[in-house]
Order: structure tokens, then C-alpha cells, then sequence
């Protein structure tokens, strides 16, 4: 049976009303940004610092973290943005300026880097009023709590969702915040922390998610597999219907999460993703991991869970659990390094360290709950960079077959008339073309495929329009190889099942008739 998403957290929002009319300050540890340092997905391609090395500034209405980033140098320019009080509708107004792009009614991170908001003093509330990135790298949001945004009904900001993050977004850590709604769909509610069209390198670390029908996704749509590369870790789902998240495509890896009252099902990987599971606490859920409302399966590796009071439902055409004795059906391969808690600890040090005012404190791997060293100030802060040396394209064409020819293809937006198809079609006239000056492309087999040489052929009329670039295997999400400019493109010989073209600078907009692929 379905439990009502609403009756707890409206318990909770009464809790603090009568503190406001009985004078008692809820207080909140001082919080200082990225204390005790990025974890996970986040730390790779490059890792996330946010605004470290950049000036600090405090903000207490939502028009101030506007004016905040409208006043930076340039859209790039690192800051840390303190955030005190709450931020709503009433006091979160547009501001202009040439290092920014906000909107009033939401707090815009839009075609910015280098950024963090943190929750200082006496706690920062995001009242019904989402923060939603798009074209950003390099985010921290941290110790907030974002609650009750709607997508219908009065009044809605961000789609409906507390964070939403789209369009070629890149490395962002979301750690100790509390998302939380008051009903499901039908109340007006969507997801609290969705990720879409081409979004890459992220984490979510003690942090509750709780009284929600969505609990948030990866991917909109069963075409929409452009997004990759997600941590979960040390995190609450409490009183969630579905969504826990639902994976569409890429790979995610969850663990050390304490999963409580999901009423309809959990971990959805669907459409090819590929979920890595380990030492997390299931507990009076349904349905915790499967694929779940397609025929188009999803993949996962699980390890150390526990799984208490945990019901399963029978296999349909479109409904595959896991369960009730879940085994791996893939390998996923973490690239960075992780201490996990043994998952019978997991609902004790998740409940004294997830969320936020929690005083940012963390786990030590041991199950005992620890105030984290601050980590060193930076003096500089670099935009996410490749991990592996950069490789200018050659000129010597590979020999033996176009391994291309006969794959299958995706992407990210794409303009109009144009189709992933034609980069794999033998024709140069015939071109894939991003819906901007940036976007990926990907070839990718049914079984892991040696490569080692990459050919990017430009459309006649549009060559030298694609600056800066890199090669990502998409099964890991190791760089292979950066450099600039379309051509023959080399590197260590590698089995893979998908392999992504990443255009990440150009002149114009791009064309890429073909995407080549060797042995």
C-alpha cells in the first residue's frame, strides 16, 4: 500500500512555524565550503573546487546570490556565496550583467563556473524555490535546504524540481542538504534532484531526500543517455514513492545510503545503465533495485546491502526486480578511491550526518561520525580539466575497418535535420550537429570493442569549426585523449562498449560528418 508523502514533512514545517511565533532560533553550525573535501564522481575529470580561491561574499534574499554572481569579473570568475535566511519568490529577483544569466522565481546557475553556495549561521531555506543549473561546471551547493517547489499549482519555480541540473553540465558536488516536498505529482511536485541532457561528474553526499513521489532521475527520456557518472553516497531517501533515483543510460554508483519507505520501487536502472551497489540499508520498501515500468533493461553489480522488511513483486515484461535474492548482472569499475561503511551501520551514521545543520560532519569509513579536517584554500581555481596528457590530432589515416559502420549511436541535443545515424554512415554528406557551439557524440557495441584510433571527419563547409575536444570512455569514464581540431585522433588500445566524442570548444556551430573508430 502506498504511504501519503505528505503528513511528515508537515509535521516538521509546523515545528518550525511555532518556533518563529514562540521567538526560538533553529540554529545551524557556522559551515565554511567543501569542508572535508569532494568525494566520488565529482572528484574526476578534473574534480570540483568551486569557488575556492575567489572572493566570499554573504547573501540573505535570493536577488543578493544574483547580484552576487552578476558582480564577478566574468562568468567564470570563482566565488562562495554564504547563504543566511529564507530564500523565496518574494526576494529572488533577475539581475543582468555579463557574467551572468539569471531568472526571477528560481536561482539560476546558467552558463557560470566556479561557484559555491554554502549555508552559513542560522541555516539557509530555499522556500519553495528550486536552484537550477544549466551550462555550468564546477558547483558546490552545500549545508541548504530546498523544499516544497512545485511544477503546477502557485507558486512553481524549476519545473518542479529542488535541484535541477541540464544542458552539459559538469562536475558538481551537492553534500548535506536536505530536498524535500509534500506529496507527489498530483500535489504539484516533480523530482527533488534531477539530472538531464548531457550532465556529467556529479555527487550527492549526506544529504535527505524524504516526502516525495520522485525521488529524482537520470536521463528524461529513454533517448536522453547522455548523462553519466553519478555518486550517491551516505544519503536518506525516506518516504519516497519512486525514483530512488530512476537511471536512464550511464553509470552510477550508490553507496552507504539509507533507503526507508520506498513505496513503489527504488534504484530503477533502465535503457542500458549500469548501477553499482554497495553496502547500502534497504529497509520497509518495496522493490528497492530492478528495472522497473520498460522492457528496456538496466544493469547492476551489488554488494554488502542489507535488506529488511524488503518486498518484491513478480516479474512482468516491464517490470524486472532484482529481487528477492539480487545478484549482479554486470561489472562496473569505480575509478576513484572509497572507504565504505559496513551497511549495518548505515541508519546510525546516515542519521548523525545527513542533511543539512548537521555540522557537515561525515563518516571515517568505521561507522563513527567525524568533523572533517578543512581542506587547503586553493590559490587559483582551474576549470575542470582532462585527467590524461592532451593528443593533437595527426594527420596518418588508420588502416583496417571503420568499426563505426554497422554500431549504434547517441548524443547529446542535436539541431535540427540532423541525425546521430549520419556519423556512422560512410558519407560525408551527412552530418551530426550539436544543438550549440558544445555537445558529444558516441559509438557504442553490444560487447566491449578494442579501439585505439579515432577518425572525426568535419562536414564540406564547416571544417575548422571544432576547437577543443576530448575522448571519453564512457564505460568508466576515463579520458582517453584531448587536444583541439578535428583529425586522426590516437591512444592506448582499449576494449570498451561505448566510446564519446566530447566537444567542448568550437567556432560556430560544429558538423561531424563521421566518427571514425580502429583497432
Amino acid at each position: 500500500m502506498r504511504r501519503p508523502v505528505a503528513p511528515r514533512l508537515h509535521a516538521a514545517l509546523a515545528t518550525m512555524a511555532l518556533a518563529a511565533v514562540t521567538g526560538v532560533v533553529l540554529t545551524m553550525p557556522q559551515a565554511s565550503a567543501a569542508t572535508g573535501g569532494v568525494t566520488g564522481y565529482a572528484t574526476q575529470n578534473g574534480g570540483t573546487t568551486g569557488g575556492a580561491g575567489g572572493q566570499t561574499v554573504r547573501a540573505t534574499t535570493g536577488t543578493e546570490i544574483h547580484a552576487a554572481l552578476c558582480g564577478r569579473a566574468g562568468s567564470s570568475t570563482p566565488i562562495t556565496i554564504q547563504v543566511e535566511g529564507t530564500i523565496n519568490h518574494g526576494n529572488t529577483a533577475k539581475v543582468s550583467g555579463d557574467s551572468c544569466n539569471t531568472a526571477a522565481g528560481v536561482i539560476e546557475l546558467k552558463q557560470i563556473s566556479n561557484v559555491t553556495i554554502v549555508g552559513v549561521g542560522s541555516g539557509a531555506v530555499f522556500d519553495q524555490l528550486g536552484i537550477h543549473l544549466r551550462d555550468a561546471a564546477n558547483i558546490i551547493i552545500q549545508n541548504v535546504t530546498v523544499r516544497n517547489v512545485k511544477k503546477s499549482g502557485s507558486p512553481t519555480s524549476n519545473g518542479g524540481d529542488a535541484i535541477g541540473m541540464e544542458s552539459t553540465v559538469r562536475n558538481v558536488w551537492v553534500d548535506h542538504t536536505t530536498l524535500e516536498a509534500s506529496g507527489g505529482e498530483s500535489e504539484g511536485f516533480d523530482g527533488l534532484f534531477d539530472m538531464k541532457d548531457n550532465t556529467q561528474y556529479v555527487t550527492l553526499s549526506y544529504s535527505i531526500l524524504r516526502n516525495s513521489g520522485r525521488g529524482g532521475l537520470v536521463g528524461s527520456s529513454e533517448t536522453d543517455l547522455s548523462n553519466s557518472f553519478i555518486t550517491y553516497h551516505h544519503n536518506l531517501y525516506e518516504n519516497i514513492d519512486s525514483r530512488a533515483p530512476l537511471l536512464r543510460g550511464g553509470t552510477a554508483h550508490m553507496y552507504n545510503n539509507h533507503y526507508l519507505s520506498l513505496n513503489e520501487s527504488g534504484i530503477n536502472s533502465r535503457a542500458g545503465a549500469r548501477a553499482r551497489v554497495d553496502n547500502n540499508y534497504f529497509e520497509d520498501s518495496k522493490d528497492v533495485l530492478g528495472t522497473f515500468y520498460t522492457d528496456a533493461a538496466g544493469y547492476w553489480q551489488v554488494s554488502g546491502n542489507i535488506y529488511d522488511n524488503v518486498t518484491w513483486s513478480s516479474r512482468g515484461t516491464e517490470n524486472n526486480p532484482a529481487g528477492p535474492d539480487p545478484q549482479s548482472n554486470t561489472t562496473v569499475t569505480i575509478p576513484y578511491a572509497f572507504s565504505p561503511d559496513a551497511a549495518s551501520c548505515v541508519p546510525d551514521v546516515v542519521s548523525r550526518t545527513a542533511g543539512a545543520g548537521k555540522g557537515l560532519l561525515v563518516s571515517d569509513g568505521a561507522c563513527s561520525p567525524q568533523t572533517p579536517s578543512p581542506t587547503a584554500t586553493a590559490t587559483s581555481t582551474p576549470t575542470p580539466t582532462p585527467t590524461t596528457p592532451t593528443s593533437p590530432p595527426t594527420t596518418t589515416p588508420p588502416g583496417g575497418t571503420n568499426l563505426s559502420i554497422g554500431a549504434g549511436s547517441d548524443g547529446s541535443g542535436k539541431a535540427d535535420g540532423t541525425s546521430y545515424g549520419n556519423v556512422r554512415d560512410g558519407s560525408l554528406s551527412t552530418y551530426w550537429s550539436p544543438a550549440g557551439p558544445t555537445g558529444s557524440v558516441s559509438i557504442k557495441w553490444g560487447s566491449p570493442t578494442t579501439v585505439s584510433t579515432v577518425v572525426i571527419k568535419e562536414a564540406p563547409g564547416a571544417t575548422g569549426r571544432i576547437g577543443s575536444w576530448r575522448l571519453v570512455n564512457a564505460d568508466t569514464g576515463a579520458v582517453l585523449s584531448s587536444g583541439s581540431g578535428a583529425g586522426v585522433l590516437t591512444f592506448a588500445r582499449t576494449a570498451l562498449g561505448k566510446i564519446t566524442f566530447e566537444i567542448t570548444g568550437s567556432t560556430g556551430t560544429p558538423q561531424v560528418a563521421e566518427f571514425e573508430t580502429y583497432a
